[in-house]
């Protein structure tokens, strides 16, 4: 018999999570723990808090993969101040995305929902006039406004373009950003989507928002703009409490960060991937300013932290800038198969943080699974605001799992994903896909996939063939699970 230690993706993925838990408690920054200093336990002190109205802030990138960050592994260059975020908190290795692609990741972020039940089941379009989320869809910023928050986004919204459908009129007070699925960096104009049906294209148009207000800021990196916002939003609302979502476009394309940023990883050998290394770098340096402004206005130890990517590393031949039509590799899925559209673990398993000095143990890894849906019934639960009744909430609140060691939500339950004709479902160590697409320059892959995801979490062998009972079990859970989820007939 084989020993299980001979697989290369076990291997490989054994020495990423205790590399990475390394490279974290390394970059760990001294922060004075609230509940030293008041002499509470970790669950007296998270009730006096819940009491005390914490505060939520959401770092969300864009396309960032697995392996797009050396707390997990990356060993070509570093994210020193998203190492540290990990090293104060929680660092997640089986955290999913509720999907493989934009739109319907964010929905199921703000709305606790599986993205198809939410009427976004997949990429929604740009323009001023773009349909988007469906308005009945509740959103965080929604369920936490009778509780008292003020709630921000700074950056991407990418769930509707027309007026009914922005970020104001789904319960956020402070908007700043664009609302289609990317722009470019300088002179915030959408250029993507022309020449459609019959050759009746959509023409640019410029897509810089403050609230409802069109803005102008040409020659201004994007990213730094939102971060310039998100900082402004704290020091405005440092005396209430507040969510704030701030969605970072990068490392999506166009992939053209400043000089300066390319400045930091001109080490880097291979140019596609010194491309990834400069847009997450760029991210990286605002994240640690958004850290440094919560420390300067004695806030990290009231603010809950959850950072996030809303799918795995693109394969887009338009990130390479060029007209060569090569595919692109600059990201990383880490150990897993796949990218971005695809079902593989390398399309859905997020790097993932969760951070709250002095409730949340720091340098800790949390290997229990957990989803991108499950942080609206978490965040609900601590605010003390309330779930909305008339509608499921597919999100569990993971809180406990993370502040205390608790079972997972999901230990017992399967989780779904759909994109376009796949289908996906992991149960325990199980996951089943129909349907699974790779990237047109790789082999495509079987029809039924089977893996064991203990023992192959690079999902290299396909189990389908000698388990076929526990195949049609999942295939029927999977056919149950999108009954449940389908609109209800007027």
């Amino acid at each position: 018999m084989r020993d299980k230690s001979s697989n290369p993706d076990r291997r490989a993925f054994l020495r990423l999570l205790g590399g990475s838990a390394a490279a974290a408690l390394a970059g760990q920054v001294a922060t004075l723990s609230y509940a030293a200093q008041s002499g509470a336990t970790p669950d007296t002190q998270a009730d006096s808090l819940r009491r005390d109205k914490p505060n939520f802030l959401i770092l969300y990138t864009d396309d960032q993969g697995f392996g797009d960050l050396s707390c997990y592994g990356a060993r070509d260059f570093r994210t020193p101040n998203l190492d540290a975020l990990a090293a104060s908190g929680a660092r997640f290795t089986s955290w999913y995305s509720n999907a493989p692609v934009c739109s319907a990741s964010r929905a199921s972020l703000l709305t606790g929902r599986y993205p198809q039940r939410a009427g976004a089941p997949g990429i929604f379009a740009g323009g001023r006039t773009a349909t988007g989320m469906p308005r009945d869809e509740i959103t965080l910023a929604e369920v936490l406004k009778p509780a008292g928050y003020r709630s921000g986004l700074m950056g991407k919204w990418h769930l509707g373009g027309g007026p009914e459908f922005r970020p104001n009129q789904q319960g956020f007070d402070d908007f700043f950003g664009f609302h289609s699925g990317c722009i470019d960096n300088y002179s915030h104009i959408y250029y993507w989507g022309q020449g459609g049906a019959k050759g009746v294209g959509r023409f640019p148009f410029h897509d810089l928002w403050r609230n409802d207000q069109e803005v102008w800021e040409n020659g201004q990196f994007f990213t730094e703009l939102v971060t310039r916002e998100a900082r402004r939003f704290l020091g405005e609302n440092k005396s209430r409490p507040f969510f704030l979502y701030v969605a970072y476009n990068l490392p999506h394309y166009p992939t053209h960060p400043p000089a300066r940023y390319w400045e930091h990883v001109a080490h880097v050998e291979d140019p596609q991937r010194r491309t990834q290394a400069a847009c997450v770098a760029a991210v990286d340096e605002s994240v640690g300013e958004i850290m440094a402004e919560l420390k300067r206005l004695a806030l990290l130890e009231r603010t809950c932290i959850f950072f996030s990517s809303d799918n795995g590393p693109s394969r887009e031949q338009r990130n390479l800038l060029d007209d060569s039509g090569r595919y692109y590799s600059g990201g990383s899925a880490g150990p897993f198969r796949g990218h971005k559209f695809t079902l593989f673990e390398g399309g859905i398993r997020m790097p993932t943080l969760m951070s709250w000095p002095g409730t949340i143990p720091s340098g800790k890894v949390v290997d229990q699974v957990g989803v991108t849906m499950d942080i609206f019934p978490t965040f609900v639960k601590l605010a003390g605001a309330t779930l909305p009744a008339d509608r499921v909430v597919d999100g569990r609140d993971v809180f406990p799992m993370v502040a205390r060691g608790a079972a997972g939500p999901h230990a017992d339950s399967p989780i779904f994903w759909a994109n376009g004709g796949q289908r996906a479902v992991r149960r325990g160590k199980w996951k089943l896909l129909l349907n699974p697409n790779l990237d047109p320059d790789e082999p495509p892959a079987d029809k039924i996939f089977l893996a064991d995801l203990e023992k192959d979490p690079g999902e290299r062998t396909n189990l389908a063939d000698k388990n076929p009972d526990l195949v049609k079990e999942l295939t029927v859970l999977i056919g149950t699970w999108e009954k449940s989820i389908e609109p209800k007939k007027q």
